[in-house]
């Protein structure tokens, strides 16, 4: 059976493949399209597979707030290269991703993965498997995070994609919630208050702190106020509430807060590929290896 360009065309649109590989399925399905999205998918899944164990450290941190303002969710979707990550499909997919995180409240990734798209036909996890393989890298919905005013409002800021900060206030509006997640972007507060950090990270350190203090050989009651500011030091240096605002130095974040009657419910940020063991490559060797190879 005669494969026509009409054929090709559609089967590229279902499926994102690309035109070769589309044309290679149709003729060997004797143009049942239906077959061959199911061979492509199948193909796909192939190819998925071989793709996994590559380090998928660049991407983007996709951020979708709700209609209302309230509610709002950041996905980090993961690639291997920068280029991929800049490219439209992807970002694309990682909107998708979190619009659909936004809707259905998964309570982690394995559920979303096998949510349908919002904006879509498949499910995340097909589609995953779809641009690895037309776009040839492994990708990964990594993690995400979620946040709620209850009843207040949520701000966002993001930073060229890569770190990604929602604050979720009540008392205050968005340029307000928007100005905070950008002190977030930059201080990376680990905690909104002192009550938020682990009591064992305290206690740690508090004895660093103390033996520091007594190797100074000063009296006992000096060692003890020594330590109780060093201590203080840290937790506002830790802290979203204790730090120095960036845009005003001269007051601390939970002054700003309460110069507008306004008060922090929570914050979240993500930053790509935070965490993640890159694998050092020489560009010059790669290139040779490919010549080789």
């Amino acid at each position: 059976m005669a494969i026509t360009a009409s054929q090709v065309k559609e089967l590229r649109e279902r499926t994102g493949a690309g035109m070769m590989e589309c044309k290679r399925a149709l003729v060997e399905t004797d143009g049942d399209i239906d077959i061959a999205i199911e061979n492509l998918r199948k193909s796909g899944l192939a190819k998925a597979d071989k793709k996994a164990s590559r380090v998928a450290a660049e991407g983007v941190v996709a951020i979708s707030v709700s209609e209302e303002g309230s509610r709002g969710v950041m996905v980090e979707v993961n690639c291997e290269t920068d280029f991929v990550a800049k490219g439209d499909e992807f970002v694309e997919f990682a909107d998708q991703v979190a619009a659909t995180a936004l809707v259905n409240t998964p309570a982690d990734v394995e559920t979303l993965s096998a949510m349908t798209l919002v904006g879509g036909s498949a499910t995340v996890e097909l589609r995953r498997q779809e641009l690895i393989a037309k776009l040839g890298e492994n990708m990964t919905v990594r993690r995400f995070s979620m946040v709620d005013s209850e009843g207040g409002v949520v701000g966002y800021y993001s930073h060229g994609g890569r770190i990604g900060v929602m604050t979720a206030i009540q008392g205050g509006d968005a340029v307000l919630a928007k100005d905070v997640s950008m002190h977030v972007a930059a201080s990376r507060p680990v905690a909104l208050s002192e009550a938020d950090i682990p009591a064992d990270v305290l206690e740690k350190e508090k004895e660093i702190f103390s033996a520091q203090a007594l190797e100074s050989g000063k009296p006992e009651a000096i060692v003890e106020k020594m330590v109780t500011g060093r201590m203080k030091k840290f937790v506002n240096e830790i802290t979203l509430l204790g730090q120095p605002f960036v845009k005003d130095p001269d007051q601390s974040v939970a002054k700003l807060m309460d110069s507008q009657s306004a008060k922090i419910v929570q914050f979240s940020r993500l930053e790509v590929g935070e965490g993640i063991e890159k694998k050092e490559e020489n560009f010059a060797d790669e290139v040779m290896a490919q010549v080789n190879g």
